[in-house]
């Protein structure tokens, strides 16, 4: 499966962006897919997962302002992301996994300015 993220962007903090990850093949069936974020000189962190039957799994710092989904039928994952902090900055990477491969999309850059 090949990624492809898109939805980046400039915001001020209090905003929103709408982050997608389109799939290159079907995502239907029994796998995970997420949004990490890499801050420079960090190493790449998850920030929400989201399986096969629609789990999510969100770390602290996002809960109840990021939401993650995906739509089988358009091949896409997104990552709406409201009231957003400066300490939100980051490359975000889309990634698929089904436990025998897994792919990585190119990463899309969120900036959010105080």
């Amino acid at each position: 499966v090949q990624l492809q993220a898109s939805g980046g962007g400039l915001v001020q903090a209090g905003g929103s962006l709408r982050l997608s990850c389109a799939a290159s093949e079907s995502i239907a069936g029994n796998n995970v897919m997420g949004w990490y974020r890499q801050t420079t000189g960090n190493s790449r962190n998850m920030v929400a997962l989201i399986s096969g039957s629609d789990a999510t799994t969100y770390i602290d710092s996002v809960k109840d302002r990021f939401t993650i989904s995906r739509d089988n039928a358009k091949r896409t994952m997104y990552l709406d992301m409201n009231s957003l902090k400066p300490e939100d900055t980051g490359v975000y990477y889309c990634h698929w996994s089904n436990g025998r491969q897994t792919s990585w999309g190119q990463g899309t850059q969120v900036t959010v300015s105080s």
